[in-house]
C-alpha cells in the first residue's frame, strides 16, 4: 500500500480533479480500493461461514456519492487504506488449504460460483489496476508522481 500512499500524497486539487465527468479522481479510486479491500474482506468471512454465499454487489458507482470520496481527506484515506489492506490479509493468512477452495457467488460481470483463490486474485488485480488508473491520471496532470520500482505490486 506504499504505493498508494505515495500517491495521495499529491497535491490535494489534483487528487479530486476528474478528467472526466464519468471518469473517478485519483482519490475517488483510493477511496474505491479502500472499500473493495473491506468489502472483500467480508465477503471472504461470509463464505467461510456459510455454504456458498451470494457476494451482493458493493454499489460501486453509489458509493462515491453516498461516501462523498471526493471531499475525503487524502491522509485519513492513506491511513485507512493501510488498516484495510491489514485486515484483509490478515483474513487470507488465517485460510487452510480447504479453505481457499471454499465458494462463493459472484454476481459480475455474470452470476458465477468462484473459490477464495479467486477472490483473492481477482482483488490483487483490482488493486493493481487501480493504481494504474491513479497514476496515470496524476502524470497526465502534471502531479509528481513516484516512478515504480520492479518490486511495487
Amino acid at each position: 500500500m506504499d504505493a498508494y500512499a505515495e500517491l495521495l500524497k499529491a497535491e490535494p486539487s489534483a487528487l479530486r480533479r476528474r478528467p472526466a465527468p464519468q471518469v473517478w479522481s485519483p482519490l475517488e479510486y483510493a477511496c474505491h480500493v479502500r472499500d473493495v479491500l473491506l468489502v472483500q474482506r467480508e465477503r471472504l468471512l461470509a463464505a467461510r461461514r456459510c455454504e456458498t454465499p451470494v457476494a451482493e454487489p458493493m454499489g460501486r458507482d453509489e458509493r462515491v456519492e453516498l461516501d462523498g470520496y471526493a471531499a475525503q481527506e487524502p491522509t485519513d484515506v492513506s491511513r485507512q487504506l493501510h488498516y484495510a489492506a491489514q485486515l484483509f490479509a490478515h483474513s487470507l493468512d488465517r485460510l487452510s488449504a480447504v479453505d481457499w477452495e471454499r465458494t462463493l457467488i459472484y454476481t459480475y460481470p455474470e452470476r458465477t460460483e468462484r473459490s477464495l483463490r479467486w477472490l483473492a486474485v481477482h482483488t490483487l488485480h483490482e488493486l493493481r489496476h487501480h493504481l494504474l488508473d491513479m497514476r496515470r491520471q496524476l502524470d497526465h496532470h502534471g502531479s509528481v508522481v513516484p516512478r515504480p520500482g520492479r518490486r511495487e505490486a
